[in-house]
């Protein structure tokens, strides 16, 4: 009885995650470990309770976005339209079947409450999926309070930081991921159903899936052919070049020749000839100078996702789950930031301290400690995040969860660590008149290098060399090689590019490499290099051989919208003005499509070996 009462004459706030793990550490958090869980509609979100700030306090979750954009009427089925009309016709935003559930308790929690605070993750979407919350709950009662809670990481500090410092929700954030996933949606159907539907009916024995096309995915697509044709139309040259090779202790030390190599046999047969009737070798220079391999930066998410794909053993898309998953738990911060340098309000010796009794690198903490952290830093900041640290220290992981925890400690502890020092040794010899050089380095202190494994410098002997020494070097030859094709993308080299040309975000570029693998528009070779696939490879080529003036394997058009989006985001352009004009330019782009659709015909009839159909027409 006194439970009802209570919650009968206390004012009932409620708050909203993006996710269950994280309204269950939130919830935790704020009721020092004394909330009470229930049942929601939904199985997998539940409902906390607690008093907090003399309220009573329900604390659930939805599961990411729960809306989405669909066509109104018969615009939803495939062959009522010409997709053309699907750039122009209505639209509305409805909520997923399988996001009802979430729907009914936060309906029925709004009902009861006086306040709404959104704890959605704190970028584009999450503002967004914050504004959905706030879109259903107001329906059930249009007089809450609406507030947003902004926090980087499920710490203590942190959470009640947020808490007592609430903001409204960012408006222009979410406007800028509206426009998005309009332009998304009505580019991305219209472009899917022309090319399905053609495609299917001229090439029946060979496509039998959705051909999907996406902005974002189709510009993917294209870094990887346009690799593979580099590689495939690479031509191999034959070089020539000498070699000396100078014996010291434990080994040889080879001296580069400084005109590195010569593509004419001939002339560099004569230049050995000549080294060789005069082979003494005569010191001419010797530098010594400091050397230093230098710290990683504060850890930001490309590079996460480049060092996952490259070094743990996973892809981006697996690393950036495990990550969301640390962070809901309260062991990262959020995974998802630009941001490459730690503000100076950082406790950063506190955070350092959480791990001086670690087993593996509790003495490195240590160290850094006495000596105070001296973070690399970067020089990008999305003004939202700090980059990517531990938030506690724990031992008890294993499989990825681990390899993922492991990693962002280590990088941590390596950024405000130290540079490693060394000394390298610079010589050059002359032998009948050409020269050759060589580098030695003798390792002083390894520094962040003891603690970040994902990297080595080794040292490097040189023999005890004085200017104007002359000796007989061990041996002097001439070696032939090839050179080499340009080496097909590995995902780190895909996401690198994406991020050169704009193409996603830190939040999609994963996502948007992981469907064109699901539509087997690319493959991986055995060493997971991208290799297009016949579909893949076909679509690009077909649509390149059109007379666009921008290509849509290429990135210029999707660069140019994330461009006016991030306007949008800073609220420096309205959303209505960008669609209608994004729209414009690849409606524009897909009725010549439309008209030339034969190049694709001929194109993917070359990839699949077989003759081109008969007949031409467009659309579907």
């Amino acid at each position: 009885k006194s439970i009802t009462f209570i919650e009968v004459c206390m004012r009932t706030v409620l708050h909203v995650a993006e996710k269950n793990d994280a309204a269950k550490t939130i919830a935790s958090i704020l009721s020092g470990g004394s909330s009470t869980r229930r049942e929601g509609k939904s199985k997998y979100n539940k409902l906390y309770t607690f008093n907090f700030n003399n309220s009573l306090n329900v604390m659930t979750s939805v599961s990411g976005h729960m809306m989405n954009y669909e066509f109104v009427g018969e615009y939803r089925k495939w062959q009522s339209c010409d997709p053309v009309s699907l750039f122009t016709c209505p639209i509305e935003k409805i909520v997923l079947d399988n996001m009802l559930n979430i729907k009914l308790t936060l309906e029925q929690q709004s009902k009861k409450a006086h306040k709404l605070v959104i704890w959605t993750d704190c970028d584009r979407e999450g503002e967004n999926i914050g504004q959905e919350i706030v879109d259903v709950c107001i329906r059930s009662h249009s007089n809450l309070d609406v507030y947003r809670a902004r926090f980087s990481e499920m710490t203590q500090r942190s959470i009640f930081h947020a808490v007592n410092n609430l903001v409204r929700l960012d408006t222009a954030l979410s406007e800028a991921v509206e426009a998005r996933q309009e332009l998304d949606f009505r580019i991305g159907c219209a472009f899917t159903r022309f090319q399905t539907l053609h495609l299917r009916k001229r090439f029946a024995s060979h496509i039998n899936a959705v051909v999907s096309y996406g902005a974002c995915q189709f510009p993917t697509l294209g870094f990887v052919v346009e690799r593979y044709k580099e590689a495939q139309a690479f031509v191999p040259e034959e070089f020539h070049k000498i070699k000396v090779t100078v014996e010291v202790e434990n080994g040889d030390t080879e001296f580069q020749w400084t005109r590195g190599r010569l593509f004419n046999h001939h002339a560099c047969l004569v230049l050995y000839q000549i080294c060789l009737e005069n082979p003494t070798a005569t010191v001419t220079h010797v530098t010594s100078r400091p050397k230093s391999k230098w710290r990683p930066v504060a850890l930001e998410t490309v590079q996460f996702e480049k060092i996952a794909s490259r070094k743990l053993g996973m892809n981006a898309q697996q690393a950036m789950k495990v990550a969301e998953s640390l962070y809901s738990k309260g062991l990262i911060s959020y995974p998802r930031t630009e941001t490459n340098k730690f503000p100076k309000s950082m406790d950063l010796s506190e955070l350092v301290s959480k791990h001086t009794s670690h087993g593996e690198w509790g003495e490195f903490a240590a160290r850094v400690l006495e000596n105070g952290p001296n973070p690399r830093q970067g020089n990008k900041s999305d003004e939202a995040h700090p980059p990517i640290h531990p938030t506690k220290c724990v031992t008890n992981l294993s499989g990825p969860d681990k390899k993922v925890y492991d990693y962002v400690t280590r990088h941590f502890l390596a950024c405000v660590s130290k540079d490693a020092t060394g000394t390298e040794t610079t010589a050059k010899i002359d032998i009948a008149g050409e020269t050759f050089t060589a580098k030695g380095l003798v390792i002083l202190e390894k520094n962040y290098l003891l603690v970040y494994v994902y990297e080595s410098w080794n040292a490097k002997l040189l023999p005890h060399m004085e200017v104007g020494q002359q000796f007989q070097p061990k041996s002097i030859e001439m070696v032939e090689g090839q050179t080499t094709a340009p080496p097909l993308l590995t995902e780190a080299d895909l996401i690198g590019l994406m991020e050169t040309h704009g193409i996603g975000t830190d939040a999609t570029h994963a996502e948007h490499i992981e469907t064109i693998k699901n539509r087997s528009y690319v493959g991986l070779t055995p060493d997971l290099r991208f290799i297009p696939g016949q579909l893949g490879m076909g679509l690009v080529d077909g649509y390149d051989s059109m007379s666009f003036n921008i290509g849509l394997s290429k990135p210029d058009m999707r660069a140019a919208t994330e461009n006016e989006l991030r306007l949008i985001a800073m609220g420096q352009k309205n959303r209505a003005q960008v669609v209608q004009e994004m729209l414009a330019v690849y409606k524009e782009v897909f009725q010549r499509a439309v008209v030339e659709v034969q190049q694709l015909d001929t194109k993917l009839s070359e990839c699949f070996g077989i003759q081109p159909p008969g007949g031409g027409g467009g659309g579907g």
